[in-house]
């Protein structure tokens, strides 16, 4: 009788996103990357009000926010934690450097986007300016330019100072690079100008031509539309 282990089965995944969230965005590339493919639930942030605004789903993730991924029942949310959690139970490939220092220079730019510069510009932010706040779509517009402009410009400056390599931090995609280009996607969906930003933009072409990438683009999504 054998005494080896038996390999552990893998857990049951569903990953609430919608296909334009960049946060959900974020999460299907380190999915890609890691070779995961957890079972989709498309939550619509604009059908019937938005659904992610129903019962169901707000029992799910109570901030009303897409990503969420229920890991055999037990509920994730926050883009950044989900990729943490997929890092330290799929550690291969890496999407953080060894060496602690390097670590938390990666962690600072993922930060910089995921913290600093989309929570300024999330569908509900824009809503509120927009329905509440009573400003009209031009000016909803320069807000959005203003801050996502005043970010990148920061992020590139982070990469003069600490990056190198082909991608964000080396030669190799990891969560630098899994931020960054969906934060790009958006820029230019809202007419951004990248003149300003060069390595941003030759970082987000060359991650464009990685089948990783370019399977999580928001048009490749089951639940896409025009």
């Amino acid at each position: 009788m054998s005494l080896a282990p038996r390999p552990q089965a893998e857990p049951a995944l569903r990953f609430f996103g919608y296909f334009r969230s960049s946060a959900s965005y974020r999460c299907r590339i380190a999915f890609n990357l890691k070779g995961v493919a957890p079972a989709l639930v498309p939550v619509h942030l604009r059908r019937g009000g938005g659904e992610h605004l129903r019962p169901d789903y707000v029992a799910v993730n109570p901030q009303r926010l897409v990503p969420a991924l229920e890991v055999d029942g037990t509920a994730l949310t926050q883009s950044l934690a989900i990729i943490e959690w997929l890092e330290e139970t799929h550690p291969a490939p890496p999407l953080l450097p060894r060496d602690p220092l390097a670590r938390a220079q990666v962690r600072a730019f993922a930060l910089a986007i995921a913290a600093e510069i989309h929570p300024l510009n999330n569908l509900r932010v824009l809503a509120y300016l927009k329905g509440p706040l009573g400003h009209d779509q031009a000016t909803v517009d320069q807000w959005y330019r203003h801050w996502v402009g005043e970010g990148l410009l920061a992020c590139e400056a982070l990469l003069a100072r600490n990056g190198q390599g082909r991608f964000c931090f080396g030669d190799a995609p990891g969560l630098a690079d899994i931020c960054l280009v969906p934060q790009m996607h958006n820029a230019r969906r809202f007419g951004c100008d990248l003149s300003a930003v060069p390595r941003l933009a030759a970082i987000d072409a060359a991650l464009a031509a990685l089948p990783a990438f370019a399977a999580a683009h928001p048009d490749a999504q089951p639940d896409a539309e025009p």
